[in-house]
């Protein structure tokens, strides 16, 4: 009978594996997510790196936000939609984040963060057509439009400020946001007359108005693939210098170090030293993305980072830049790695087959222009 018993008890654990695994490659949709767990800087490492976790990460994180808050936000749903079609955009997940994001275009909201809430809905979705359909949306296109109703004087938009960097610090994150967006829209969006007036005064903003640190840096220079006039070749191998000699020993980089002027809320020092999800992702993003190989020695110091420091749930850490709580800025952190992976062609195929499994998207190689063929030392 203890005998019978055990091999019972057996096949129990063996049929809920059956049913954990099942249900573990179904869909992720709002109706069926669950939260992932709070961003935790004791979560244990995965045991090996596993993009299928990464994107299933990635698709709850942007769900759960999505259904609990009912809301935007830089870090989650905004990142989510730049980031998903780095694997595949096929799946409810990114359906029904899209879908919430064109209703917000045609239905906005008042209240006190319009331009800021404006300027990521048009941004993110031209970016999210120029990655899956390659065509300008008619929500898309009215966003856009909106967004000009909203632009200042100084050419520059009305942020919000929650002392959260890098998203919700200052005007400047905007502005680079805008033209990114405008600039990659699909049907020739940024020649339209709107455009090209607006685009005129985000380069006198430019002008007028510098980064104020490293990673504002690097995101005039993605802006500046985009639009012409905002930044010269010469600058663009001098943002890249700058990035690599943030290089940490062990290949990551901090998020911190990008922006030596953001000051904690709760009084505790900024972290310099610990390399995160955050700042390596964008920062590999960004070198890859401005034309720099991917069999660079550095990039692959960076990739061999991340895929030894991705946590068991998935995620990539991030620290808050604000105080210690909620972290949020793991979630963008991730969507960065996950970015970061897809542009040196790391996604390998995840088992089993299902939605987080199958085929990867296949990665076609930028040539490298001029500007970047430059190596600097490692520092």
């Amino acid at each position: 009978m203890k005998f019978l018993k055990k091999w019972l008890f057996l096949g129990g654990v063996i049929v809920l594996l059956a049913v954990g695994q099942l249900f573990a490659n179904e869909p992720l949709t709002l109706e069926n997510v669950v939260p992932p767990g709070r961003n935790r800087p004791d979560e244990p490492f995965i045991e090996e790196f596993s993009m299928q976790e990464a994107v299933r990460f990635l698709d709850s994180a942007a769900l759960v936000w999505q259904k609990q808050r009912k809301c935007f936000a830089c870090h989650s749903n905004y990142a989510f939609l730049m980031a998903r079609p780095a694997i595949t955009h096929d799946v409810p997940a990114h359906k029904q984040i899209r879908e919430a994001t064109e209703y917000l275009a045609m239905h906005p909201r008042k209240m006190g963060y319009q331009a800021t809430e404006a300027v990521m809905v048009a941004s993110v979705l031209a970016q999210n057509d120029a990655a899956t359909t390659g065509k300008l949306h008619p929500a898309t296109r009215f966003a856009l439009d909106r967004i000009w109703d909203f632009q200042c004087e100084d050419g520059g938009w009305t942020w919000l400020n929650n002392n959260e960097p890098p998203s919700e610090i200052d005007d400047h994150y905007g502005v680079t946001m805008v033209a990114i967006g405008v600039g990659v829209a699909p049907d020739k969006y940024s020649e339209t007359p709107a455009a090209r007036k607006g685009l005129e005064k985000i380069r006198e903003y430019f002008r007028n108005n510098p980064p104020a640190n490293v990673h504002h840096r690097a995101m005039k220079m993605l802006a500046s693939l985009h639009a012409e006039g905002i930044m010269t070749d010469a600058e663009r191998r001098e943002v890249i210098k700058y990035l690599f000699a943030l290089q940490k020993r062990d290949g990551g980089w901090n998020l911190a170090t990008l922006g030596t002027n953001w000051k904690r809320s709760d009084g505790t020092p900024q972290d310099y030293e610990t390399s995160d999800g955050y700042g390596t992702g964008f920062v590999i993003y960004a070198l890859r993305t401005v034309g720099v190989p991917a069999d660079d020695t550095r990039i692959q110091k960076g990739i061999q980072w991340l895929k030894t420091n991705q946590r068991a749930s998935g995620r990539w850490f991030t620290r808050s830049m604000d105080k210690d709580s909620l972290h949020y800025i793991t979630h963008s952190g991730t969507a960065y790695a996950i970015l970061a992976l897809a542009a040196c062609g790391e996604i390998a195929p995840p088992t089993p087959p299902g939605p987080y499994g199958g085929t990867p998207a296949t990665f076609t190689e930028r040539p490298s222009p001029p500007a970047t063929q430059t190596q600097t030392p490692s520092p």
